[in-house]
């Protein structure tokens, strides 16, 4: 398993255009998704939104959005990952709901009392959308074990975005643009700088 799970990361590579006559299965769409979904979140608040757009019109509009990036125009779907905001405060019910299940019983008021004092020392917003690219990393590494590819976006104008999807400002911040499907391009080799200048040991 360990040396699978490394296969997958040499394999991976950012694709810059796609084949977009070809569609993604419903299955390992779902799949995608489901990595998504599992994946971990600080006190288990899973801040994320996923759009999933397969319409060529909205995708076209997304890729203006995205600095006219081809890779989004020409994926097979486009996965936006949205940060929860209003959400996260500690008196939402969805807040409150997600701590008691995660902190059940005489666990939770202390857990609420350290999440509000989390909260009135952090920027949430930023706090959320790094939370979810937790989630972007799962969905990628999951998209290649399906052998199909993928690339991250964090080029884009979020206001513009957020207009072509309608998504309320208030309460979703644009986290990261995900297009998926099958490139049209060979892999290069891994380019990649070596763990010795990387890594600290102390």
């Amino acid at each position: 398993m360990k040396q699978s799970l490394t296969e997958l990361f040499q394999r991976r590579f950012a694709c810059h255009l796609f084949q977009p006559e070809r569609a993604i299965p419903a299955a390992d769409l779902e799949y995608i998704l489901e990595a998504g979904r599992l994946s971990p979140s600080s006190f288990g608040l899973e801040p994320w939104k996923f759009v999933v757009v397969q319409s060529h019109d909205l995708k076209l509009a997304l890729q203006t959005a995205c600095f006219q990036q081809a890779q989004v125009g020409t994926a097979s779907a486009v996965i936006v990952i949205l940060a929860k905001l209003a959400e996260l405060s500690p008196d939402s019910e969805y807040a409150q709901r997600l701590l008691a299940r995660e902190y059940p019983g005489d666990q939770y008021a202390m857990a609420l009392a350290n999440y509000r004092n989390f909260c009135a020392a952090t920027d949430l917003r930023a706090w959320s959308v790094t939370q979810c690219h937790i989630a972007a990393a799962n969905m990628m590494t999951a998209t290649t074990a399906l052998g199909l590819d993928s690339c991250a976006i964090g080029g884009f104008l979020p206001d513009q975005v957020k207009q072509v999807l309608h998504i309320d400002s208030a309460r979703y911040e644009v986290a990261l643009v995900l297009p998926i499907g099958y490139c049209t391009e060979t892999p290069h080799e891994k380019r990649r700088l070596p763990l010795a200048d990387l890594v600290d040991y102390r």
